[in-house]
């Protein structure tokens, strides 16, 4: 598993992809969250918080990570060099999550320096140091539940196609769905009492539900399940490639 780990990162950091994707988050949440005016603007906010970061980061991972993705295995399905991958003297489990964890790594590493962003707003907060830690710091683990749930369901989309593109867009569209689907038909209340059951099956429950401080073991089960339920679904996909 190291080893596919190593490949995906060195695949990764040897071309620009990694760089342009670590690059266009961070200038992108930078530009929304402390240049341009609007409501996501960090310093016309009137509130020493990071409300503005939680809400436009998912609907930018939304897009990068299957950008990140798209080439896991529809690549080695394209050139056909899955089948020497299979070959070797690894299992199913490992490449799959040799290829997750490969693209995880590269999220964090983007997620990483918007640290900096609480101690901006810890500065900025009239008193100095007026934020709340436990809802940032939970809004933080959270958005790393949300990475991963995202990269597992982008592994699994490259496995339905050899063209990238097609995984690409495959992967938006499930991770749209997870994202905000589920909420969007809990609203319209065609289910009576099971409205609330729909809603629970999207992630953005579960992410403000983390976001609020408090580290719930429903909400680590259900991100934990999902991520599961994709990777098991790239194994099998993977299994069953001729």
């Amino acid at each position: 598993m190291l080893s596919i780990l190593k490949k995906e990162l060195n695949s990764f950091f040897a071309s620009p992809i990694g760089y342009l994707v670590i690059g266009v988050y961070l200038v992108i949440n930078g530009l929304f969250l402390w240049v341009f005016d609007g409501d996501f603007n960090i310093l016309h906010a009137g509130f020493a918080d990071l409300n503005s970061y939680f809400f436009l980061a998912p609907w930018m991972l939304i897009f990068l990570i299957p950008a990140i993705t798209m080439r896991s295995f529809s690549d080695e399905l394209n050139t056909g060099t899955i089948e020497i991958l299979k070959t070797k003297p690894i299992n199913l489990w490992q490449i799959t999550l040799g290829k997750f964890l490969g693209a995880f790594v590269l999220v964090v590493l983007a997620i990483i320096p918007t640290l900096i962003y609480i101690y901006s707003v810890y500065q900025l907060g009239n008193p100095v140091g007026n934020i709340k830690f436990g809802v940032t710091f939970g809004s933080f683990i959270g958005l790393l539940f949300l990475a991963s749930t995202f990269c597992a369901i982008g592994i699994f989309a490259s496995t339905l196609s050899k063209n990238q593109i097609v995984a690409f867009i495959t992967a938006v569209l499930i991770c749209f769905l997870f994202y905000y689907g589920f909420e969007a038909l809990a609203s319209y209340n065609l289910f009576g009492n099971l409205d609330y059951i729909v809603k629970n099956l999207g992630i953005t429950e579960h992410f403000n539900s983390i976001s609020k401080g408090v580290i719930d073991t429903r909400d680590l089960i259900y991100f934990i399940s999902i991520s599961y339920l994709f990777l098991f679904a790239t194994k099998i996909s993977i299994q069953n490639e001729k």
